[in-house]
């Protein structure tokens, strides 16, 4: 029994929760799931119907369950309303249980929106937030559960033991929000699940039980969960709590046994106010209490990757811009919340825990792929749209005959306003592409692409820097006309873009006077055989491939940058095992180096090479890129892997051996020292060396510091040598096996999964940004940088417009230190809702400025219940706010 619990001399209360654990998909793929689940739902709603003792059960803590139910058996509509109404059936708040150190910030935020809308239509939700499954869990998890009002959590692995902990602690988030969570025990949601209802059997099973659920227990409340992966109810509650009842009566203990909703035995224990352990910080170490299964993190590398794109996509490009489109075209707008919602729906649905984190059939694995595929299309539309309408595009008309030239859009997805480099693809008419019967038609031709520049709004000369030139044939839609086909010509250009608000659209025309950039020497690119520099960084690419990175700010050199490197992995989806005595192969040299642009706005050398060992082959094309102004270094790897059984890394020495790393995670970062164990401190399985991360990974010490930018998530490892190694994919063969050192016994079910063995192509981006002055390389400056490389200034042509003046869409976030999270519609009413966080120590004085006055603001929490009005200045141009050290700040903004 627990220190706190010794003092109390009340009898115990014995909650009994039933419950299922239900993966969405898994071994078997989600058609094979529903129609089991749908049996399960048919019997539980009879049963709670008919038994009124069967007090409740708890349906796994997510929403999409009671969605996928409802489409095959609409007509129960009305009887799970009213379970869930009287709390029989626990549903939310999640929409998915899903990896949670995975899915980007905002994607974690939108699962608990669609789960809190699900439960509000339902009429009620689980009051605690619940994660029974997750593989370890991020700093901020005790915020998300304050931005919706959940004082409560419950959850298993990534949390171990420490003396005196019993199985209440509490979570304390960087920004102060703290929840009190109940800590699953060692044999997990699945621990009651044997317990039978027959008398005789049950005095054997229930002592054992007993007594180590009371050994951790922190108050005279212990939570027994009744139930197991995709278990059925238990046949008869009522007769269980009677039996145990019993056995507790016959030891003379006065304790109580109930049926209970989860939070409910929460609460009842908040009440007594235990005296627990206060944590702080990510929770991913549990090894010797269960399993944690942290080699997920590089499992299916490249569905991680397209899951970040699609992140993005709808985050940065298509919320946004529908958002401003439906607020600054009234009356007109339109509204496509609903199409967003869907959007959402489809992403959130991608992140179950097994699905996102590659510890599923190959099956599962390409339905996400396909779902991924769905929101990518649906984000390019409704930017689309946003743009056409924000611009006053008529695609109708320009078939029509209305149109009024070509124009070069640009789209600026960040808070802030910025000009810089940008690359984008201008195309020409040179012949028509007739589809159907030729019915006597004449195609009509061009001529070449001219030599062009761009103009800006004021009509200054915009020189441009030509990178290449390729035919294509272009698809032109519009809504009441049949789609047009037209071979052309595309050009891709560089230009050094004028400046653009913080989330505004600007417009480029073309001139042909064939300008060509002029710039300054020293801030020009420059290539020089195997080197480029501008007038802040130097690359070389060396014999072997790798880069040598000279810093001309400080003069310090990075040598070895980029080395690739093929090692074995004889493991499984969940658990990286390397074989006996592994050497790891390396791209030898020399390798084929040529220059793709010289120049002055754009540089690139692509380095070509492979790398061969006796689990295959992996050739290698690395693209390296610098810009005019810029000291990043932009790195796109293109390979095509043959190899099987193996993982390959790229290896960054920085130089920097003894500092700990920093890592970008959801609303905020984690510092991390090198993970040194010994495998034989933990038998039951061997602690990884790799850690999450999103966004950056940097190190720094005393002027020299390397940051590794990437799109989303990642995997790495830091050592104590200083080396930062970034995992491009572990290849593996199996969802499961029994046998590794680094894992006895099986974490799945056994199966092949060649898919999980990556092969062919792929493709992945990185920035290296040396370390400049603070506060660029602390975490709000690696973030502008971040942005900077992955969401620049989006270029959209359009050989013909119909455009009138734009709308002043300009809306920037004031305050150093200040990240910019979101901008949305809000959930209900007409009005924006813009979201950041804080990424420093200290309270800042925020603010939004907009283009022209608002109506009104109001402070919320991010499930849009509103705090506290807000003042408006400046004539109601700003929103003025102050965000505490590491507070997510949320803002509704209407009229």
């Amino acid at each position: 029994m627990s220190a706190s619990r010794s003092v109390s001399a009340a009898p115990l209360v014995f909650h009994l929760v039933p419950h299922t654990h239900w993966d969405r998909e898994w071994y078997l793929p989600r058609a094979a799931f529903l129609a089991r689940l749908v049996a399960l739902l048919d019997d539980l709603v009879a049963r709670l119907e008919r038994e009124p003792d069967y007090r409740a059960f708890l349906l796994d803590g997510q929403t999409v369950h009671v969605e996928d139910y409802l489409r095959v058996r609409p007509a129960m509509r009305e009887r799970l309303r009213a379970l869930v109404r009287d709390g029989r059936l626990q549903v939310g708040p999640w929409y998915v249980l899903a990896d949670e150190q995975i899915p980007a910030a905002e994607s974690l935020l939108r699962n608990l929106l669609l789960g809190a809308a699900d439960a509000a239509a339902l009429g009620r939700r689980l009051e605690v937030l619940y994660s029974p499954d997750a593989f370890g869990h991020p700093a901020a998890w005790p915020a998300l559960a304050a931005e919706f009002g959940i004082g409560y959590g419950a959850l298993w692995r990534g949390l171990g033991t420490a003396p005196g902990q019993g199985d209440l602690v509490r979570w304390r988030a960087a920004d102060g929000a703290e929840v009190l969570v109940y800590h699953l025990p060692p044999d997990g949601y699945e621990v009651g699940a044997a317990l039978p209802a027959d008398p005789a059997r049950l005095a054997r099973a229930w002592p054992p039980l007993r007594d180590g659920l009371v050994a951790r227990a922190s108050t005279r409340h212990v939570v027994v969960l009744v139930g197991a992966d995709h278990h059925a109810a238990h046949p008869d509650v009522p007769a269980l709590r009677d039996a145990l009842a019993a056995l507790e009566a016959g030891r003379g203990t006065g304790a109580e046994v109930r049926v209970s909703r989860l939070d409910d035995a929460l609460r009842a224990a908040a009440v007594e106010h235990p005296r627990v352990p206060v944590l702080a910080g990510e929770l991913r170490w549990s090894y010797g209490y269960t399993w944690t299964l942290q080699g997920v993190h590089g499992t299916r590398a490249h569905l991680k990757r397209r899951n970040a794109a699609a992140e993005l996509a709808l985050e940065r490009w298509a919320e946004p811009l529908a958002a401003l489109a439906a607020h600054l075209r009234r009356p007109g707008g339109t509204d496509r919340r609903d199409l967003l919602a869907h959007a959402w729906r489809a992403l959130v649905r991608t992140h179950f825990h097994d699905t996102l984190g590659g510890c599923a059939s190959d099956a599962v694995a390409l339905a996400a792929e396909r779902r991924l595929a769905d929101v990518e299309a649906y984000a390019r539309e409704v930017a689309r749209a946003g743009v056409f309408e924000l611009a006053g595009h008529d695609a109708d008309a320009v078939r029509e005959g209305a149109a009024d030239g070509p124009a070069l859009l640009l789209w600026n997805p960040a808070a802030r306003g910025r000009a810089g480099i940008v690359v984008a693809d201008v195309s020409w008419f040179r012949r028509d592409v007739f589809v159907g019967p030729p019915g006597g038609r004449v195609p009509r031709t061009a001529p070449p692409a001219p030599a062009f520049g761009l103009r800006d709004a004021e009509g200054r000369v915009v020189p441009v820097q030509v990178l290449g030139r390729r035919d294509a044939l272009e698809r032109r839609d519009a809504p009441r006309h049949y789609p047009d086909l037209d071979a052309v010509e595309v050009v891709r250009v560089a230009f050094r873009a004028p400046a653009v608000g913080g989330l505004a659209l600007a417009r480029l025309t073309p001139d042909t006077v064939g300008a060509e950039p002029v710039l300054a020497a020293q801030d020009a690119v420059r290539v020089h055989g195997r080197t480029l520099a501008n007038d802040l960084v130097e690359v070389t690419v060396a014999r072997d491939g790798t880069l040598e990175l000279r810093d001309r700010r400080s003069g310090e050199r990075y040598p070895g940058l980029l080395g690739a490197e093929l090692g074995g992995d004889v493991g499984d989806t969940y658990t990286f095992a390397a074989p006996a005595d592994d050497r790891p192969a390396r791209m030898s040299g020399p390798v084929a180096v040529r220059a793709l642009a010289e120049g002055p706005l754009v540089g690139a050398l692509a380095v070509e090479g492979a790398i061969a060992s006796a689990r295959g082959s992996v050739a290698l094309r690395v693209t390296v890129q610098l810009q005019a102004g810029s000291p990043l270094v932009r790195v796109t790897l293109e390979l095509d892997n043959a190899a099987r059984d193996a993982r390959l890394r790229l290896r960054f020495p920085t130089g920097l051996a003894g500092v700990a790393a920093r890592a970008g995670a959801q609303f905020g970062a984690v510092t991390r020292p090198p993970v040194a164990v010994s495998p034989a401190d933990y038998p039951r399985e061997t602690p990884v060396a790799t850690t999450p991360a999103h966004r950056f990974v940097a190190a720094a010490r005393a002027g020299r510091g390397l940051a590794l930018l990437a799109p989303g998530f990642f995997e790495y490892e830091w050592t104590r040598a200083g080396e930062l190694l970034f995992t491009v994919f572990r290849a593996v063969g199996e969802l499961s096996k029994a046998d590794l050192p680094t894992r006895p016994g099986h974490a799945g079910w056994a199966m092949p999964t060649p898919l999980a063995q990556c092969p062919g192509p792929d493709r992945l981006q990185l920035a290296l940004l040396p370390a400049g002055a603070p506060p660029a390389f602390e975490d709000a400056g690696l973030l502008s940088a971040w942005e900077d490389a992955f969401l620049p200034l989006r270029p959209l042509w359009l050989r013909e417009t119909t455009m009138g003046t734009l709308p002043a869409s300009g809306i920037e976030l004031a305050g150093e230190g200040l990240v910019f999270s979101a901008l949305k519609p809000a959930e209900h009413g007409d009005a924006l809702v813009l979201r950041c966080w804080n990424a420093s120590d200290r309270a800042v004085e925020g603010a939004w400025h907009f283009p022209a006055p608002v109506g009104r603001a109001a402070r919320t929490r991010a499930d849009e219940t509103e705090l506290a009005p807000l003042p408006l200045a400046d004539g109601g141009r700003t929103v003025p706010f102050i965000a505490a050290p590491h507070a997510i700040v949320t803002v509704r903004v209407e009229g």
